[in-house]
């Protein structure tokens, strides 16, 4: 069963695992204030109907940020003590980045920093896409992706007090 604990954590998974739904169970065992900061932006419908889907399963509880790139500022402005931040997702936001044709290293440098420069007892969930696990893609772009992706998460589990993976709804606990 999952339990919530302070600090950093890393919530990994593939898609549809239930990685979202998992950081969400976590931030009503903190019994603080939520926040949920969505880095997505609505470019279509499915997109829309995705967002609507998460919207109206976390109900109104929350308090709703949506940052597609200034993440950590975003950050900044609201981790404090009594709240439990959720960022969803680092995978989203950095195809953000990518497109906006951002310096995609040095605003994963201020990210995780940023991530190493909260206390332990303030409460920050990180929702990714695990995509190191298939095959390498032939196109230059998302091999890009891949690789920002995964030293992103490497460079966060090495600063995280928590790591977890998700799989077909079930958590395993790896830090």
């Amino acid at each position: 069963m999952a339990q919530f604990a302070p600090g950093v954590s890393l919530i990994l998974g593939g898609a549809r695992s239930g990685k979202s739904s998992f950081a969400e169970q976590l931030s009503h065992e903190s019994a603080r204030q939520k926040i949920y900061l969505a880095t997505s932006e609505a470019f279509d419908g499915e997109m829309e109907a995705r967002i609507a889907h998460h919207r109206s399963r976390r109900g109104s509880e929350w308090q709703l940020i949506e940052e597609p790139l200034e993440l950590a500022s975003a950050l900044k402005a609201v981790v404090a003590s009594d709240t439990c931040v959720l960022v969803d997702c680092l995978t989203l936001w950095l195809t953000n980045l990518m497109m906006a044709e951002r310096d995609v290293a040095t605003e994963c440098t201020t990210l995780v920093e940023t991530l190493s420069g909260f206390d332990r007892d303030h409460a920050v969930l990180l929702v990714s896409n695990e995509v190191g696990q298939g095959i390498v893609p032939m196109e230059k772009m998302a091999r890009d992706f891949r690789d920002y992706a995964g030293r992103l998460h490497q460079d966060i589990a090495g600063i995280a007090e928590n790591v977890w993976f998700v799989t077909a709804a079930l958590p395993q606990k790896l830090k």
